[in-house]
């Protein structure tokens, strides 16, 4: 049954991410990565996902799937209020429409922290990760987390190319994922 799951997923995945598998430079190639390691996670734990709930490890679960709503929220918010998104965007027509923005996001989450979306992409990956611990889960869970670094870095490469020395001055005053961090 999962495999069949796994494969109806891994199709809409291939739907979504469609514009981007032909250009593996993109950021999008990597999300669709990522997004195929985090959907195979994902059924590999469904079944544990209420069993014992107040186990250590559910506790963690729990905390890292709802915090990350919160990057989402605030990352898809401020993208959508302060980005002036544009029908089309030179340079990369790969894009999602929320992506397409022509003004560079630095207020709000983004001051912060550069890919809020990546951010609850990774508090999804190691949420899942803590529903049943295993070798299987862990190697997926890790290798989640090394395609949504290289997402961020094509991302960045991306925003310089558009934004220019602007984007470069932004990321000396933000980090990656983690506030002060990372």
């Amino acid at each position: 049954m999962e495999a069949w799951i796994f494969v109806l997923g891994s199709a809409l995945i291939i739907y979504i991410s469609r514009k981007s598998l032909g250009s593996p430079q993109s950021h999008g190639f990597y999300r669709f990565l990522a997004w195929e390691c985090i959907l195979g996670l994902f059924l590999l734990n469904v079944m544990f996902w209420l069993v014992e709930p107040l186990a250590w490890n559910q506790l963690i679960s729990w905390i890292l799937l709802f915090g990350s709503l919160i990057p989402l929220g605030f990352g898809v918010h401020f993208l959508q209020t302060q980005g002036r998104q544009a029908e089309q965007r030179e340079g990369d027509p790969t894009l999602y429409g929320f992506e397409k923005t022509t003004n560079l996001v630095t207020s709000g989450i983004y001051k912060y922290i550069r890919h809020p979306l990546y951010c609850s992409l990774l508090l999804l990956t190691w949420g899942i990760f803590f529903k049943h611990i295993s070798l299987t889960v862990a190697t997926l869970a890790v290798t989640a987390t090394i395609f949504l670094v290289f997402t961020a870095k094509a991302d960045e490469a991306e925003c310089t190319r558009f934004f220019g020395s602007q984007y470069q001055d932004y990321m000396k005053r933000s980090r990656m994922f983690i506030p002060y961090i990372f």
